[in-house]
């Protein structure tokens, strides 16, 4: 992804965040979907169903555990 230690780390400014964030939008838009019968999809939507299965305070206490900074939306 191209970033300096600092950004690595979670720290943006306001422009580079919304460089990026445009960037991703982009990249996204030109993304093609994969197929809906490949294994890829099948997987993905097989994790999706796991996870979904799970309190959201169990996924942010194991997100937490990890290193990662959680918090509401």
């Amino acid at each position: 992804m191209g970033f300096t230690q600092r950004q690595a780390a979670g720290k943006f400014t306001r422009d580079e965040a919304s460089a990026f964030i445009d960037r991703l939008q982009v990249e996204l838009q030109d993304a093609e979907p994969a197929p809906s019968g490949s294994r890829v999809a099948t997987a993905q939507a097989s994790e999706d169903r796991e996870l979904a299965d799970i309190p959201t305070e169990r996924l942010a206490a194991e997100l937490r555990s990890r290193g990662w900074m959680v918090r509401k939306a």
